[in-house]
């Protein structure tokens, strides 16, 4: 054999079982990626009707999966995630308290809607455990710019009642910002409530009730307006 001057160098298999590994670690990233990509561009595509539908379809299936008053922390945990994900809580504690919101400081408006999702989260998980098979159905759905109105139907052995859910756009996403049972606002009662407790005492003794967790909500009561 002619010697050229170039010594040949041996590539250890290791190194071949190095860059494959790397190239596999490369393509589960890649792969997960895309995925997550693809989740968060459906979710995105999901219209008002759809993101209601998703909204009562997560909630059912944690009533479903953690029954029992042994799982009652459990469950307002999850439901407390479905909050956060599918409702615009910030805008929904904003407008509970009215013109009080302006008077509050930022670490106490912080506070407030941290507070204001625990409350909406024990009171979504006390109606939801009177639930007993009703059924939903989905009547309409009526859209405008950044704004939509999705119609529908609870029917039961001892419920036939109508509800509104109200939804607003944001990042591409429908987040329910209110619910009207009945001609009853779930906001509108909230701010009814509210604004009777810091007109008799103080927005700060209302933070103080809730906190204490000595506040009962009547929900979805229709204002005197």
């Amino acid at each position: 054999m002619k010697n050229t001057g170039v010594t040949a160098v041996m590539v250890p298999k290791f190194g071949r079982r190095q860059r494959s590994w790397r190239g596999g670690l490369l393509v589960a990233v890649v792969s997960l990626c895309v995925g997550l990509t693809q989740a968060t561009a459906a979710w995105s595509e999901q219209g008002p009707t759809e993101a209601v539908k998703g909204t009562v379809s997560e909630l059912l299936d944690i009533l479903k999966e953690l029954k029992g008053p042994s799982r009652s922390e459990a469950r307002r945990s999850e439901i407390e995630q479905v909050i956060r994900h599918r409702v615009h809580y910030e805008d929904m504690a904003k407008r509970s308290l009215g013109a009080s919101w302006g008077q509050l400081s930022d670490g106490a408006r912080q506070e407030y809607v941290g507070l204001f999702v625990q409350l909406l989260r024990d009171a979504l998980a006390n109606r939801m455990v009177e639930y007993s098979g009703e059924r939903i159905s989905y009547l309409s759905e009526q859209r405008e710019r950044a704004f939509a109105q999705v119609k529908t139907r609870l029917v039961g052995d001892k419920v036939d009642t109508f509800i509104d859910f109200r939804l607003i756009s944001q990042d591409g996403r429908w987040l329910v910002y209110d619910a009207v049972m009945d001609g009853g606002s779930l906001v509108a009662s909230y701010h009814a409530q509210f604004a009777s407790i810091i007109r008799d005492a103080s927005c700060a003794q209302l933070i103080e009730r809730i906190k204490e967790k000595t506040l009962v909500v009547k929900l979805f009561e229709k204002s005197g307006s």
